[in-house]
């Protein structure tokens, strides 16, 4: 049977509907199975546990219960094993494929909220079976599911997971079905040209041209960038790995993969690993481009020594915050084990940069609270600030503000912190800047230079609201510190503030006049 061309079968009972399975490309030749099976070898078959559809015949409450029994009427060393979204390959499923002369795994459709992607699953079944063939049976459209840019070498396309279609599954793997002459549903340019494995380079930082054209074809226009921010951006020596795909004939970048390390707390022992962005030219989009890229970051990333966590965006410096809520990418993350269920750290929630035009700003209603003052940082606040945000980044997990704050008191900048004082204690704190210095932390944040020459930014806000030296409440507390930012920026000429990548608050902050710039979703693993 021809890769891309359908096969139907009357396997259904009644005749009221006939199963079209078709097969999207066979790279190992392993179908038909009797190729390459012989008395004895086990064929291992994996298929999920999900509720059963609406039975078109039997009464079995697995509803991949009738694939098992077909093929095991046609060969009878079948060993059917379930997998689950929660436990993926466990060692028993280790255990059957070692022994397994070939790996048939079914994907019944995309994740549920807050589940990790059959596809994924797929992946790591096909790494336990090394040489060993493997076919995906795929109960939707490929594209759906984003099989297509998954590298399987073998998959067959079912439209749903009946008993009648699971029936012409069978059929077709042991070649009993007949091909007929229509085509279905599938991308002439998809079958022209299929997903593969592209290998990833070393971007060497000389020439930021092809990487700038190509960020600005592929991001948004607000995030649009000049050629000399972007390089700023991008050359970090020491904590900078990124990554580029050519085109093999022409040289062409159509591929480009951002990755950092930054240290987590003052010990430099801790890392993170941001895989800050993936980009990749329209026109060569969905051949595995991207998927290369990622596969080889990630790879790149888990190597390297003190690395515990994995996140998508950066944190500084900060070309996304993370996943761009809405965009098409959160599926594809989403299918490649990413949780976006905002149920926990790291799994979603949203976190949103704001602007605001100073002259909406409520000062002029803000009450004074006793024993609450907001000031500039000089060199004797030093240790106190030090101390207080490195228990403040680590208790809420601010990876890389400690940082930043010591950055800017080593470039003499220490009067850019803004500091809370109850009595003679730090209780909240924040970083201000203008699109006009040279400070390192106005190098890390581009978006407020972006935006205008008036824009002065303010980030990495700490407040310690389980302090018991604080007795003023958290948003009161909040709202005094901005005021004292908006003063200082106000001063320095600025008439729009940027707020940085800040969680939760959304009715708060429109009520003093900010305005959402952009969302993201915060998207972090543990290696």
């Amino acid at each position: 049977m021809l890769p891309g061309q359908p096969a139907t079968t009357s396997g259904h009972r009644g005749g009221s509907r006939r199963s079209q399975v078709t097969l999207i490309r066979d790279h190992q030749a392993c179908i038909p199975l009797t190729r390459i099976l012989g008395d004895g070898d086990i064929v291992v078959l994996l298929t999920p546990v999900v509720q059963p559809v609406h039975p078109d015949g039997g009464n079995s409450n697995d509803p991949f219960e009738p694939l098992g029994r077909a093929l095991a009427a046609r060969h009878p060393w079948i060993r059917h094993v379930p997998y689950t979204s929660r436990n993926k390959i466990t060692s028993t499923h280790a255990g059957f494929i070692k022994r397994a002369k070939i790996v048939v795994f079914v994907i019944s459709g995309p994740p549920s909220a807050g589940q990790p992607s059959q596809v994924e699953i797929g992946l790591m079944a096909r790494m336990v079976g090394e040489e060993r063939p493997q076919i995906i049976v795929a109960c939707q459209n490929v594209h759906d599911l984003g099989l297509m840019e998954a590298n399987f070498p073998t998959i067959v396309q079912l439209p749903g997971y009946l008993p009648s279609d699971l029936q012409a599954a069978a059929a077709v793997l042991f070649g009993e079905a007949t091909a007929t002459a229509t085509t279905t549903g599938l991308d002439v340019q998809s079958l022209m040209i299929e997903p593969k494995f592209w290998p990833p380079e070393n971007w060497d930082g000389r020439d930021v041209s092809p990487i700038h054209e190509l960020w600005n074809q592929c991001l948004p226009d607000h995030f649009h960038l000049e050629k000399f921010p972007l390089r700023t951006l991008l050359q970090r020596d020491g904590y900078a790995m990124h990554f580029i795909v050519k085109l093999p004939d022409t040289h062409e970048v159509v591929g480009f993969c951002a990755t950092y390390t930054t240290f987590v707390d003052r010990e430099g022992e801790r890392l993170i690993g941001s895989l800050a962005l993936i980009i990749v030219k329209p026109a060569y989009r969905h051949r595995g481009i991207g998927l290369s890229l990622y596969e080889h970051a990630l790879k790149q990333l888990k190597r390297t020594r003190g690395v515990d966590r994995i996140q998508l965006g950066s944190t500084f410096p900060r070309l996304l915050s993370g996943i761009p809520t809405g965009s098409s990418c959160e599926s594809w993350f989403q299918r490649r084990g990413w949780q976006m269920d905002g149920q926990g750290p790291g799994r979603g929630q949203d976190i949103c940069d704001w602007l605001l035009k100073i002259d909406d700003w409520p000062s002029g209603g803000l009450s004074a609270s006793s024993g609450l003052t907001f000031r500039q940082g000089t060199f004797d606040d030093f240790n106190l600030i030090a101390d207080f945000v490195e228990k403040e980044s680590a208790r809420k997990d601010y990876t890389g503000w400690y940082d930043q704050y010591m950055n800017l008191a080593h470039d003499g900048r220490i009067s850019d912190i803004i500091l809370g004082m109850e009595r003679s204690e730090i209780v909240a704190s924040a970083l201000i800047y203008t699109p006009h210095e040279v400070s390192s932390l106005a190098r890390d944040l581009p978006w407020a230079r972006t935006i205008g020459s008036d824009v002065g930014g303010v980030a990495c806000i700490c407040i310690a609201d389980d302090n018991p030296a604080m007795t003023t409440s958290k948003d009161t507390v909040m709202i005094r510190l901005l005021d004292a930012c908006v003063t200082v920026l106000r001063e320095q000429g600025m008439t729009r503030v940027f707020l940085d990548a800040v969680r939760g608050g959304y009715e708060g902050f429109q009520s003093m006049g900010f305005q959402k710039w952009a969302i993201y979703r915060d998207l972090w693993q543990k290696v």
